[in-house]
């Protein structure tokens, strides 16, 4: 760990996104053994498709908990836009997808980041009421059960796709991010190049965590 690394992510942050995010990845992988027959194989590999639907309902409940501690710790900072910095963000797309000059200045979590989260917590929420009404089809009716496979497949298919930009972003699209969620510290070139307005909070309130250095206190009012 190198002096003036500062700390992104604490412990229980980061256990909760590999929570969520292993247990997402292991639903899908399940999931897709069910769906399909060519995926069938992901059965076999378990002993049989029983118990794949064991294993995917039951880590279903995992993910459940994992969601629940997401969105209670997120919900703050990323379930709600800042206009309009992050409107002028998502106009220049954050300059990922183009060159930018200046990018508008955005808080702990970019536009780009609070999309997926609200697409992870809106899509989780309904994998998990269609899951437990596929779980339990005797006990609701007919009509409703009918509903609940497309509206199933279509999370999975949101989810996964948001998945597959959510892990580029995080490495090739933002070099520098991933350290965040490994083991918490990034630079402070980094933070100051995608979270500078976050950096100058965490500065202006005292709570700017700096490996080798003790904590400043907050500046007086």
């Amino acid at each position: 760990m190198k002096k003036g690394m500062i700390q992104a992510t604490d412990a229980f942050e980061r256990i909760v996104h590999w929570s969520l995010a292993l247990s997402c990845l292991a639903l899908c992988v399940t999931g897709l053994g069910m769906m399909f027959h060519s995926f069938n194989f992901i059965g076999e590999l378990m002993g049989s498709l029983k118990s794949l639907k064991y294993v995917h309902n039951f880590t279903g409940l995992f993910f459940i908990l994992a969601l629940v501690f997401t969105i209670r710790m997120w919900w703050r900072e990323a379930g709600m836009f800042s206009l309009p910095e992050d409107l002028e963000w998502m106009l220049c797309a954050g300059g990922y997808l183009w060159h930018v000059d200046k990018v508008p200045e955005v808080g702990k979590y970019n536009p780009g980041q609070k999309m997926f989260f609200l697409t992870v917590a809106f899509f989780g929420v309904i994998m998990v009421i269609t899951g437990f009404i596929m779980w339990f089809p005797l006990s609701f009716p007919v009509e409703l059960v009918r509903w609940m496979y497309p509206l199933h497949a279509l999370g999975f298919v949101t989810i996964f796709a948001f998945f597959f930009i959510h892990v580029y972003l995080a490495t090739i699209g933002s070099p520098g991010s991933l350290p965040a969620m490994l083991d918490g510290w990034v630079t402070r070139a980094w933070l100051k190049k995608q979270h500078p307005k976050w950096l100058h909070e965490m500065e202006e309130a005292g709570t700017l965590v700096v490996y080798g250095e003790e904590k400043k206190a907050a500046h007086g009012h």
